[in-house]
């Protein structure tokens, strides 16, 4: 580096001005940071934590959302729902069709293309006495347990699995028989341990041979809170629906398929009177990710904000400390020639060092993190290349604006006065 700059006498050539290469300036910011290297790494501490919180968070968020949209299309968006409107707001159209749905109702929707199961299911209305027991002595205490009028389709719509037993099938359902599906933990209140004796429920008085016990349903699991009977043997038995709550139907469909079958339901079943069917598609996935994930990133995202600036906080104050400590030294350097500007470039290069360093070893922090929770938890983790490359350059820029009040305070030392010193 050249400081110097004297203009010739008697027309002898000039002294080139005195100037700072790009070369030195990197050279005097390491040996500024290396000359102290422990202040240095507890300096750049919190630009590390800020862009290794910014850089996991973003991470976490993308990998997180990449899971949501995984099982929303595994579950949700293969799911769609039926309820039957017919009557409204007409009670008397509701006493005259209780039931829109049509006996053939699984049939008609699984003829639909993308259709996998569908079915038609109800709570029964037994009213407040009846209840549910295991042997038919009068006056015997019994269960509270809820009731649920459903079609052989959807059991399999549900996804029942079952621990001992076997599903009802349209056989029962058409010929109204007196059978049941309960899940493990229904049959444990009742005392039913196995099937081998074919135990039955009384509801309300009515037996029902238990067929199946069931372990599991991944789409209505509140079925295993209830007694499961044949849609046939509710009606005959309790009679259609009431208007509290009349009947659904759930259709299961192949991924892509949801929006397309939930607008040929309503004709596919009641072409007379469409209208008495209100068929839901599944929500946007890209919404349901948006509205998990948005007040978690706000959260996390102003806390690596504040480590950001907890790090420039602490980059400027080494600054400071470093050009009070180092007066003789830019004395010395501007009585050789080295102008404002110099002083000022010398001490921003070392703080946007100490912020790179700090950015890329955040980056680094924060890509482990990722991988490593994405490993715990047997997920792929996703990272966008944005976040990895603009991550260093956060950490640049803030060293670089926590610099500026010391450089520029450096470089307004008079000469003289450093020296004197």
């Amino acid at each position: 580096m050249r400081f110097l700059r004297r203009r010739g006498s008697g027309g002898a050539p000039d002294i080139p001005p005195s100037r700072l290469s790009a070369r030195d300036l990197v050279s005097e910011a390491l040996a500024g940071m290396l000359q102290r290297p422990a202040r240095s790494a507890l300096t750049g501490l919190g630009t590390v934590l800020g862009v290794g919180t910014f850089v996991a968070i973003l991470g976490l968020t993308a990998t997180a959302s990449s899971q949501i949209d995984s099982r929303f299309n595994a579950l949700t968006a293969t799911e769609v729902g039926v309820r039957d409107t017919a009557g409204g707001a007409d009670p008397q159209l509701a006493r005259q069709v209780p039931n829109a749905f049509p006996r053939d109702a699984d049939n008609r929707a699984g003829a639909l293309n993308g259709v996998t199961a569908a079915g038609v299911f109800w709570p029964v209305p037994l009213g407040e006495a009846a209840t549910v027991r295991s042997a038919p002595v009068a006056g015997a205490d019994g269960e509270r347990i809820p009731v649920v009028a459903a079609s052989p389709g959807m059991l399999r719509a549900a996804g029942l699995t079952l621990g001992s037993g076997r599903a009802y099938d349209s056989f029962h359902d058409g010929r109204a028989e007196q059978v049941a599906v309960v899940g493990r933990a229904v049959a444990a209140r009742l005392g039913i341990t196995t099937l081998e004796s074919r135990p039955a429920v009384f509801v309300g008085g009515h037996p029902f041979t238990v067929v199946g016990i069931a372990d599991g349903a991944e789409r209505k699991p509140d079925l295993l809170l209830s007694v499961v009977v044949p849609r046939g043997a509710a009606e005959r038995l309790w009679g259609p629906p009431d208007n509290a709550q009349r009947a659904r139907m759930l259709v299961v469909v192949q991924l892509g398929a949801a929006r397309q079958v939930a607008a040929e339901l309503p004709l596919a079943l009641r072409p007379d009177h469409p209208e008495w069917m209100a068929a839901e598609p599944p929500p946007d996935p890209r919404g349901l990710r948006s509205g998990v994930t948005s007040d978690l990133d706000q959260l996390f995202l102003l806390l690596a904000a504040i480590c950001l600036v907890i790090g420039a906080v602490g980059i400027a104050n080494t600054t400071l400390v470093a050009v009070l400590e180092r007066t003789g030294e830019i004395g010395l350097r501007r009585a050789l020639g080295a102008r404002g500007r110099h002083i000022t470039a010398q001490f921003l290069a070392e703080s946007a060092a100490q912020g790179a360093v700090g950015g890329l070893v955040g980056t680094t922090l924060g890509t482990l993190t990722v991988v490593g929770v994405s490993a715990l938890r047997d997920w792929t983790p996703v990272m966008s290349p944005l976040t990895v490359a603009a991550a260093p350059l956060i950490g640049l820029v803030t060293g670089i604006l926590a610099g500026l009040y010391p450089a520029w305070r450096a470089s307004r030392t008079q000469p003289a006065e450093a020296l004197r010193r």
